[in-house]
């Protein structure tokens, strides 16, 4: 297979690094050619801590899918997510010199680049502007101004932001393992592209993804996302209380919480023990379910009320803002048994477990249409998405390429110019921090 034809999504977990390859089929659906799994060393929290190991484990998933697919990876999508990151709502407008011409995509280029000049706080970057709605003369409540008439048009932004040494680290990470850094997206809308359908986003849902140190929200209404934050817990603070509780080791925790664990303390009866082999030559130790799924219950229950004043934070309990299609769990975290009905009991809302198949094609593998991949799953597409644009940007050229030579050089050349400089927003971010990069080392 040619090297243009797929792409490459890389998930940085605190738990897990996974890479999927894949490329679109004629329906339009995600074909996975090929995964790589290894441990996350080195990150914590969502946060590199450690170059090193980070970029030993990046190598070790990346050959994985490599040897599983037979293909070479070149440049990856990454996500990006820890407790650096936050997000906020700003509005801008820019005057059109000629309101006598339509608004076409430079207008809407100009009013993003326009928010990227926005003065952060020291050491901090933007990494998403996402255009909510737009208006035009003062009309509100305008999806797409393409295309319209108007002399002044503005529009509410939903901006990410981010720590510039962290989104730098990862960049490190990831040339270092030999890679080329295609896109960095944040880790909630990758999951949310990835497990949410178009109605539920259209009728107000709030997608929160549990991983092993971080867990993500992203909150969509009208089709728009409203709001994003990123809380610093995940299952692997559930792991820790475990090991302090019982007094047993990380692995053993682990194991005991995914195959006894409960979200929910109160269907364990009292003599349900499960013993655990003690330490070289020490005495097995017993522990009764019910004592598990109390210290689960309570860490769980911490994570969901701070999630859930997030929500509120967006103004869920306003009538106009209400999410009709509740909550979405998906993550490694929303495999625990009975978490849906906590989730439920807690929030009121009405709540399913998120599986990223909704664009994967029928004959994918079983094990990657797990929440455990969502995010994975979610920054192949949007790998796969990115390539298109750059495709169709690319041929738009070639056309304008071969005006040129029939004679129209003026006029063509300069249409030329327009077509490559209407990148999205996006890729001229990455471009920057590329260079950036570049200069760094």
């Amino acid at each position: 297979m040619e090297q243009g034809n797929y792409s490459v999504g890389l998930d940085i977990g605190t738990t897990k690094i996974v890479a999927i390859i894949g490329r679109e089929n004629e329906y339009g659906k995600i074909e996975i050619l090929g995964t790589g799994k290894s441990k996350s060393l080195g990150v914590h929290r969502g946060v590199v801590n450690n170059i090193t190991q980070t970029i030993s484990s990046i190598q070790q998933a990346v050959e994985q899918a490599e040897v599983n697919s037979g293909l070479k990876i070149g440049s990856v999508v990454v996500g990006i997510a820890g407790q650096h990151i936050r997000s906020l709502q700003h509005s801008d407008y820019i005057t059109r010199p000629n309101s006598e011409e339509v608004i076409d995509e430079d207008d809407l280029d100009k009013l993003c680049n326009q928010v990227y000049k926005l003065v952060m706080l020291p050491g901090e970057e933007i990494i998403h502007v996402l255009p909510q709605e737009y208006k035009v003369d003062g009309q509100s409540e305008i999806k797409e101004p393409k295309g319209m008439y108007g002399g002044r048009l503005e529009a509410n932004f939903h901006v990410v932001v981010g720590q510039v040494s962290s989104i730098k680290n990862i960049g490190r990470c990831i040339k270092s393992a030999g890679l080329d850094l295609g896109n960095i997206t944040l880790e909630p809308l990758a999951s949310a592209e990835a497990v949410l359908s178009q109605e539920e986003k259209e009728a107000g849902v709030a997608l929160i993804d549990i991983g092993g140190g971080t867990t993500d929200l992203a909150i969509f209404k009208d089709g728009i996302i409203r709001h994003t934050s990123v809380i610093p817990f995940g299952g692997n603070v559930i792991t820790e209380d475990i090991k302090e509780g019982c007094s047993i080791i990380e692995k053993q925790a682990e194991l005991l919480k995914i195959k006894f664990g409960s979200a929910w303390p109160g269907e364990n009866k009292d003599n349900e023990i499960v013993s655990i082999p003690g330490l070289r030559g020490r005495e097995p130790k017993e522990i009764t379910l019910k004592n598990l799924s109390k210290i689960i219950h309570a860490r769980v229950v911490e994570i969901v009320e701070q999630v859930y004043v997030e929500i509120k934070n967006y103004g869920h309990e306003d009538q106009k803002k209400k999410l009709i299609a509740g909550i979405v769990l998906t993550g490694g975290g929303s495999q625990l048994k009975h978490l849906k009905q906590l989730v439920e009991y807690i929030t009121g809302m009405d709540t399913r477990i998120g599986y990223p198949n909704e664009h994967l094609a029928g004959d994918s593998d079983e094990e990657v249409a797990s929440p455990l991949y969502a995010t994975a799953v979610g920054l192949l597409m949007n790998a796969v998405e990115s390539k298109k644009r750059n495709l169709i940007i690319e041929e738009e050229v070639v056309h304008e390429d071969e005006n040129v030579l029939v004679g129209q050089e003026q006029m063509a050349g300069s249409t030329t110019i327009s077509n490559k400089e209407r990148k999205s927003i996006f890729d001229k971010w990455s471009e920057k921090l590329k260079d950036f990069l570049d200069n760094a080392e």
